[in-house]
């Protein structure tokens, strides 16, 4: 795939396309009264957070795989915090993208009681600042004595994300960055900085996450934190409402052994969000992907 061209927008495609996107059904979460011959309920409801593309590509796949099972899936996007609280209140069956211990503890705080931890599938979850690879630094130690190359600049994303926040009150002062302009504006924006850069062949500095489809698409790596200023990596987390594991024995068990490690997820995001496709085209997309991953595709239902 052209690691360069059409990334940047199609996110912000995908973000007016999203509630377009999904396997569509007319049951409700855990109101189903027929079921499997493995002893589970039929229809499934996922909640997939709005923006949070690595959730919305696993919770994709694991549509397209639960569909070839049997199961009637229905994926319903939501901002985090109506997230959360569907998922407290019965009306969601499942989240795939709970960040623990930090992002989303304040959440576990409130509706911890009502939801259930079923486990986590990717350990990997990290903050970063990244550059283009063949930018002469390596470490976050390296930026404030080399400010010029990179326009005294990183290219952040929304004013109120929790990456903006950490980078602006965490990294900035710590690595003496006083001289630097950290822009916020949107994660298309940020997207659309690099795909330029890039295809200009200029240094860029962006704030940035893992998992992302932005590092299967572009050129780039992460500056090092020696000091860790960006705090440790968390886990993705799948959680339930309470009495899914009652109804479902069968996904449940699935869902606890599923694992997924960072490169083949970007590489889905990056087939989802980085080809210029819309939401529409997702589920065609996923069922390439898995065309191409059968192998590991089968194992999470064995």
């Amino acid at each position: 795939m052209n690691k360069s061209i059409k990334t940047a927008f199609a996110f912000a495609g995908a973000a007016g396309l999203i509630a377009l996107a999904g396997c569509s059904t007319d049951a409700d979460a855990g109101s189903d009264a027929s079921g499997l011959e493995n002893g589970d309920a039929q229809d499934v409801t996922i909640a997939v957070f709005n923006g949070w593309p690595e959730g919305e590509a696993v919770s994709h796949l694991w549509a397209a795989v639960l569909e070839e099972e049997g199961y009637n899936v229905e994926l319903e996007y939501a901002d985090v915090a109506a997230g959360f609280v569907g998922l407290s209140s019965g009306d969601y069956d499942l989240n795939m993208d709970v960040w623990l211990p930090g992002t989303h503890a304040e959440y576990l705080e409130e509706y911890g009681d009502d939801i259930v931890d079923v486990g986590t599938w990717n350990t990997d979850a990290t903050l970063s600042v990244a550059v283009n690879e063949d930018a002469p630094i390596d470490s976050l130690a390296e930026l404030a004595d080399n400010g010029d190359l990179f326009g005294n600049r990183i290219i952040g994303i929304e004013p109120g994300a929790g990456l903006t926040k950490i980078t602006q009150e965490n990294v900035m002062p710590t690595y003496n960055l006083d001289a630097f302009e950290l822009t916020t504006s949107s994660t298309a924006a940020m997207l659309a900085e690099l795909t330029a850069a890039t295809d200009a062949g200029e240094n860029i500095a962006v704030t940035l996450w893992h998992p992302h489809w932005a590092y299967d698409a572009f050129p780039i790596k992460d500056l090092a934190d020696p000091e860790g200023a960006l705090g440790d990596a968390e886990g993705l987390h799948t959680f339930s409402r309470t009495g899914f594991g009652e109804d479902y024995p069968t996904l449940n068990g699935w869902l606890e052994d599923f694992e997924m490690e960072t490169a083949p997820l970007d590489s889905l995001q990056n087939e989802m969000f980085g080809s210029g496709a819309d939401a529409s085209e997702y589920e065609e997309i996923v069922q390439t992907w898995i065309g191409e991953n059968q192998e590991w595709v089968d194992g999470l239902t064995s």
